[in-house]
């Protein structure tokens, strides 16, 4: 069976014979170019296509009898590129025309499947001596995310991560941080330390003041625990911001 099969998820069926044409017949240019896209990307994989090509071939999958490349043109001017079209929010999707629960479906599997591989590498691991896999779990979740999120990476006491958590979502600038709550789960997991972690939907991963003061509460009420905390990282679209090496902590 091809890797990008067309047919429609079962639950998903009544969709995807809406946007059929009424003979049910594929279009044999349709057909034609998705069977040329398939064969590019298994000869040249990802780097041998534009962004707006790989969602093609997603979207293959939510329709399987319309050219599908006029929505995936859509997408990508809504939300300017690959990753942000991924991590899109479900209501910020359907405002786009053609988008509906299977193509919803097909992209947030997508989204999944990056999310579990990235964590696969940092989970059950020395954190600290793993930190480029690390890092890329935390772009990989975090930086195209349209609000801050905040996010805590429990260890133990070899420093292998044994909880990632998100303990609270905010807006497109703030995100409400509780030292007391986030020091209370470390004792309930056993934790020794931990690194804290959240995302600027502007891009850039400079520390506000609000970010510095709530980090210096969390580590305060670390201190009076007996836990460490190793880091607190800023996640930026391109780049990310180390407390610990920007002197912070």
């Amino acid at each position: 069976m091809s890797a990008f099969n067309e047919q429609p998820l079962p639950f998903l069926m009544d969709e995807a014979l809406s946007a059929a044409p009424v003979s049910g017949k594929q279009p044999s240019y349709i057909a034609d170019h998705r069977q040329r896209l398939r064969a590019r990307f298994m000869a040249g994989g990802p780097a041998a296509m534009p962004e707006y090509e790989l969602l093609e071939l997603i979207l293959f999958r939510a329709i399987s009898r319309q050219d599908v490349k006029p929505l995936a043109h859509a997408l990508m001017a809504r939300f300017g590129d690959f990753n942000r079209v991924l991590t899109a929010s479900e209501a910020r999707l359907r405002d786009v025309h053609g988008v509906g629960d299977a193509v919803i479906t097909e992209l947030k599997i997508v989204e999944a499947a990056a999310h579990r591989m990235a964590r696969s590498k940092i989970m059950q691991a020395p954190v600290l001596t793993s930190w480029d896999a690390l890092l890329d779990y935390c772009h990989t979740t975090m930086a195209h995310c349209e609000t801050e999120q905040f996010r805590v990476l429990y260890l133990d006491r070899k420093n292998v991560l044994i909880g990632d958590e998100e303990q609270a979502k905010g807006t497109v600038d703030h995100v409400p941080v509780y030292p007391r709550e986030v020091a209370k789960r470390a004792l309930e997991l056993n934790a020794s330390a931990l690194i804290l972690v959240h995302n600027h939907p502007s891009g850039d991963p400079t520390p506000s003041r609000s970010d510095i003061d709530m980090t210096a509460r969390v580590q305060a009420a670390c201190e009076a625990l007996g836990l460490t905390l190793h880091d607190h990282l800023i996640i930026g679209k391109s780049r990310e911001l180390s407390f610990r090496a920007e002197g912070y902590l």
